[in-house]
């Protein structure tokens, strides 16, 4: 068994291994000639040409790293631990991650999968009867050295080869299309990350700024219960005394008890607002990056723009997300449309053989397989039709979203850029009612201390400027949030 086995290795060697790998070389060329993806062009933009006065180098916004647009020293720490520190943020990291792993996953089918392999093939076969017969004239069965009785030798086989299994020969484009695809949702999840980094900065800005409104608002409640207090404790020696009356006491305790509850109010709603920043941030912040000063002194290093143009505004992360996913599906419909064309694989490997161990690398031991396969698919229950036709669904419907989203973008820059045309006249207003309400309680208090007036009169025009006071900063909050989100909506801060 082992003298017919030799030969019958040397025989596979009949085409030479130049032929081999020219004939290989020829097929690994083919690979990739046809793609039957639909052509990609962008979607024209379902909105205006422009929004606004647009400027003449709108990216010069858009493109503005937050470090140059935020100007508050404490306000860029406490955006840089978020960055560090925030979870959604490093969700949005470890998911590009992944789609990386994916594609590259996805990328690997073009390239064959080579292996190396040393294997012993060990068999047994029944000795013939004409060797039975010579070898036992008398008629008993005897086997031959080494074997047991009625039974024939064990041969051996020992190979070691190289070479790669099934491999396809992408003819028609199916796997690179799939590979697009897989590279389209990478970029899609990246698009996505900066997408949220953006969203984070202007929701810790805004958090940030909500403590420092809610600080200012909480130093009015406290000033004005001090004065307050100051007036009630002298009404209340005048009373004793017999010079006031109960009822403007009365009236002064219930502006004191007033200015009371509004400190315990916004005590607690800045205790609500610092745990809101530390969830953002990712950790708890610093008391020293914690917002002091008022709200009239955080600026904005660059102006806004009065507005943008389509295509800028095309340039948004989460559009471009969007349109990412449009262009992946868009090679997916390439791959299923190639499962209509044949599949061509090839296998083969190339190394050497030999019934003896000591001979598997000796000269004339080589030998080579090649196996190609072609298939053809023709009945299939209608299977790669409707794969085909759900592709093409699933476009128009990311068609579809990419335009809503394009949409929802301009209509949040148009919805900030209407409220910003108000609110700089509004807060000129608003601090000029301030002003006003401000003496005009100045000059009451000064007529009821005189005895011209009653207390109802300071009454009314203290609650006139506290209320004033406070609408002046939900103003200044207003007007720094609409910076922010104008900022955000126009695609600028991730850099």
């Amino acid at each position: 068994m082992r003298q017919q086995t030799q030969p019958t290795i040397k025989s596979m060697k009949t085409l030479p291994q130049k032929k081999l790998a020219g004939l290989l070389a020829l097929t690994l060329s083919l690979s990739g000639c046809i793609d039957l993806a639909p052509f990609y062009t962008r979607p024209a933009a379902p909105v205006p040409a422009t929004l606004g006065t647009a400027q003449s180098d709108p990216k010069a916004f858009t493109d503005l790293p937050w470090q140059s647009f935020i100007s508050d020293e404490k306000l860029r720490q406490v955006i840089d631990l978020a960055l560090k520190n925030n979870r959604d943020l490093r969700v949005a990291a470890l998911t590009i991650e992944r789609s990386r792993a994916l594609y590259q996953v996805q990328r690997a089918d073009l390239f064959p999968t080579i292996a190396a392999s040393v294997t012993e093939t060990a068999s047994k076969g029944m000795a013939s009867a004409a060797n039975n017969t010579a070898g036992n004239t008398s008629g008993a069965t005897t086997g031959t050295a080494g074997s047991s009785n009625s039974s024939g030798n064990i041969s051996h086989i020992y190979r070691a080869t190289v070479g790669f299994s099934a491999y396809e020969l992408d003819l028609f484009g199916r796997i690179r299309n799939l590979n697009q695809q897989a590279l389209q949702t990478f970029y899609a999840n990246e698009e996505n990350r900066h997408s949220t980094q953006i969203s984070l900065i202007a929701e810790v800005a805004t958090a940030w700024l909500t403590l420092a409104a809610d600080k200012q608002r909480l130093a009015i409640a406290q000033q004005t219960l001090q004065s307050q207090q100051a007036t009630y404790d002298i009404n209340q020696k005048m009373f004793e005394l017999g010079v006031a009356n109960a009822l403007t006491l009365k009236q002064l305790q219930t502006s004191v008890d007033s200015a009371r509850v509004a400190i315990a109010t916004y005590t607690m709603q800045i205790k609500q607002d610092s745990n809101a920043l530390n969830l953002l941030a990712g950790s708890m912040v610093p008391e020293q990056w914690l917002p002091t000063s008022h709200l009239s002194s955080v600026v904005f290093t660059q102006s806004l723009p009065g507005g943008i143009s389509s295509d800028t505004l095309q340039q948004r992360p989460d559009v471009r997300a969007a349109e990412h996913l449009l262009e992946g599906a868009n090679a997916n419909i390439g791959a299923l449309r190639a499962a209509f064309f044949p599949t061509i694989s090839l296998t083969t490997t190339v190394g050497s053989a030999s019934t003896e161990l000591s001979g598997l690398f000796a000269k004339n031991s080589g030998i080579w397989t090649f196996v190609p396969q072609i298939s053809l698919p023709i009945f299939n229950g209608g299977r790669n039709r409707a794969n085909l036709t759900s592709a093409e669904k699933n476009r128009d419907i990311l068609l579809a979203q990419y335009e809503k989203t394009v949409q929802t973008a301009f209509r949040e820059v148009a919805d900030v850029l209407v409220q910003r045309e108000g609110l700089q006249s509004q807060l000129e207003a608003q601090q000029s009612l301030k002003n006003a309400a401000s003496a005009a309680f100045l000059l009451a208090d000064a007529r009821f201390k005189n005895g011209v007036d009653s207390y109802l009169v300071v009454l009314d025009a203290q609650r006139t400027l506290y209320t004033a006071e406070q609408s002046l900063v939900t103003l200044q909050l207003s007007d720094a949030t609409s910076q922010l989100t104008l900022y955000k909506v126009m695609g600028g801060g991730w850099h």
